[in-house]
Order: structure tokens, then C-alpha cells, then sequence
């Protein structure tokens, strides 16, 4: 027994003696480290060619790029969600650090997005949101409520508070879009709202022509049309060109949710297409969705409701509840561009 036990500890101690005589083994694979420089971001916009999300992506790269990390814009080909899954796929497939995306449809996605969280890669929505199972948290340019207000009141203020009016709005599946227009119709139950007519929704898919076609139709199909509300940037530079190039300035006014750079040539004193409408900046959204992935990836941010981070702007963000039942956070109110100041921001974006 005595010979046994030798033998033993004498092959114990040779095993440890070649252990240690090896090279470490590879340590497994783990999640990117803060300032791992191999970290790579992607965002996905609705579409290209659409100067609001050429904004976007341009904040998120530049906020990606400063953090020391590599920042991918995807723009997909056809405003479709099968277009986007497909992009959400090859990034997957590529282990990238986070997605943020700008959905073209609120649940189309959720499988491919479920996926790349199951992977490990961080998620966020942008601009239109996905639902609360496809994302870690959404990030939104203002609240509902404030961008339904400020319609509402605009629609309330130009038409003298009565008359037809319309709205033109982007895709029909546009979760944003949808959230606001139903906010607006609920605000405008009010009594102060009661000799106002909403005559059509109409959907210009956010691109430039058909929202030039769907303007054409209204005008046409109500003659006594007073305002059109489009809360989408495309649409309400078409609708513009198509008032201002019939000489309806003044006669038929436009409002909503418009980029400065596109819309100065519209806005003025006098009769004009468009006295006044409201935005964000975009580029702070993109900016936001990649302050947020990165604490994501680097720090404990969640998306869990009622946490917050300071992102490198020296701005901290808040995880707020959602309308959707899911979490967001908010960047803030809508702002006023008129002819006060349309010269001044049209030189920004």
C-alpha cells in the first residue's frame, strides 16, 4: 500500500511538472473590454436616401469614432422590413458589439433582433421603434405627448380653428409616426379642437415622389383643404414644393416635422408654404443611440427603467417608460423653426 501511494505522488508531481512546462491555454472568448478598440457598432436606417437618417447615422459615427471604436451605417436598399432583417442577419453574423436600428416595421424585426441579443450583442431602437421584446430600450427624439401637442396646436393655430385638414405621414407601419398621429387624434377630442376635420391620413412612405403624389391627391380630392400636417421630413418638403410651385402659399398651408437645410426655401414672412414647423436634431439621436450602446457594452447599463448614465457629451440620460410598455430614453421637446430663425439652423442640418 505504502509502494502504491508512492507511485502515486510520484505521478502527481510529473503531471504538475508538465502542466506547467505547457503554454497557458487560449482564454475563451468574452464580450469586448472598455476601450477595446475592436468593439464595432453598426446602425441600420429606414432607407437610403433619406436625408433625416443620413443625420442620424452621421451622430452615431461621430460618437462611435470618438469613443475609439468602429462604427458601421447600413443603409437598406428598399424601405421594407425584409430589407433590414437581411442587414440584421450579416451583422449577426459578423459578432459586432451593438445594432441600432430605425424600424420600418415596430414587429417585423423581432426575431432577427431576438437573435442578436441571444448572441450577446447589444440592441437599441432609434428614431421609429421596435417592440419592447426586440430591444434593450428605444431611443426618442421627444415624448409622444410633447410632439402630438405641438402638432395639434400648430394644426389649431393656422387652420383659425376650423376647417379640413389632412395629415401626410410616412409608412403606414412607421411605429413613430403612428404613435403621434393617434396621440394628435386623441388631443384633438378636445372641445377646442371640435370644428376641426381630419379629411385623410395619407402615407407617403417616406419617399419624395409618392409623398409629391399623395400631396397632389388631397388638394385634388378636397378642395376646401386648409392644412396638411405631415410629421415626417420627406413628406412635408414635397407637400411644400407642391403648394409653393401651384402658387397655393397662403391658401393651403403646410406643418409638421421638417429638416431646416430642406425647408428654409418654404418658410419666410409673408404667404409661404410653411410659416413655422418643429424638429429635433438628428445627429443627437444617432449620437444618444451610440452613447448608450456603448455604455451597454462597457458599463451596466441595461435599459431597465429608471436607470441613467452620463454619456460623454456631459449630458445624463434617464431610462423612462415607454408607451409601448417598454423603456426609452427621451432627448427632449420639439423645437420651433419659423422665419425668426430658419436662416440660422438651415446652415446646421
Amino acid at each position: 500500500m505504502k509502494k502504491l501511494i508512492a507511485i502515486v505522488l510520484s505521478l502527481m508531481t510529473v503531471f504538475a511538472l508538465v502542466a506547467c512546462a505547457q503554454p497557458a491555454a487560449a482564454p475563451a472568448a468574452a464580450a469586448p473590454a472598455a476601450g477595446d478598440a475592436s468593439q464595432t457598432y453598426a446602425i441600420i436606417t429606414k432607407s437610403a436616401g433619406n436625408p433625416y437618417n443620413e443625420r442620424e447615422a452621421s451622430g452615431f459615427e461621430e460618437a462611435i469614432k470618438a469613443a475609439g471604436y468602429t462604427a458601421i451605417i447600413k443603409h437598406p436598399a428598399e424601405i421594407t422590413a425584409e430589407a433590414q432583417i437581411t442587414l440584421i442577419n450579416e451583422l449577426v453574423a459578423q459578432g459586432v458589439s451593438g445594432i441600432a436600428v430605425a424600424a420600418n416595421d415596430k414587429d417585423a424585426l423581432e426575431t432577427a433582433l431576438k437573435a442578436a441579443m441571444t448572441a450577446g450583442i447589444k440592441v437599441v431602437s432609434l428614431d421609429s421603434s421596435v417592440n419592447p421584446a426586440s430591444r434593450m430600450t428605444h431611443i426618442n427624439q421627444a415624448g409622444v405627448q410633447q410632439v402630438a401637442q405641438a402638432l395639434a396646436d400648430a394644426v389649431l393655430d393656422l387652420t383659425k380653428g376650423e376647417g379640413d385638414w389632412a395629415i401626410l405621414s410616412a409608412t403606414s407601419t412607421a411605429s413613430n409616426q403612428n404613435a403621434w398621429i393617434e396621440a394628435q387624434k386623441e388631443i384633438m377630442k378636445g372641445d377646442k379642437y371640435s370644428k376641426l376635420n381630419l379629411v385623410e391620413v395619407a402615407y407617403g412612405d417616406d419617399e419624395y415622389q409618392k409623398s409629391v403624389d399623395q400631396t397632389q391627391a388631397l388638394l385634388q380630392n378636397y378642395p376646401n383643404l386648409k392644412v396638411i400636417c405631415a410629421p415626417t421630413t420627406v413628406g412635408i418638403a414635397a407637400a411644400s414644393k407642391v403648394i409653393t410651385d401651384a402658387g397655393l402659399q397662403g391658401k393651403v398651408i403646410v406643418t409638421g416635422l421638417g429638416l431646416p437645410s430642406e425647408m428654409a426655401e418654404f418658410m419666410g414672412s409673408g404667404d409661404v408654404a410653411c410659416p413655422y414647423m418643429f424638429l429635433w436634431n438628428p445627429i443627437d439621436v444617432g449620437r444618444v443611440a451610440a452613447y448608450a450602446l456603448v455604455e451597454m457594452v462597457n458599463g451596466s447599463l441595461t435599459g431597465e427603467l429608471g436607470q441613467s448614465f452620463t454619456a460623454a457629451n456631459g449630458t445624463t440620460y434617464t431610462v423612462t417608460e415607454a408607451g409601448d410598455g417598454g423603456t426609452e430614453i427621451i432627448i427632449g421637446p420639439p423645437f420651433a423653426f419659423t422665419a425668426d430663425n430658419i436662416a440660422e439652423w438651415k446652415t446646421v442640418y
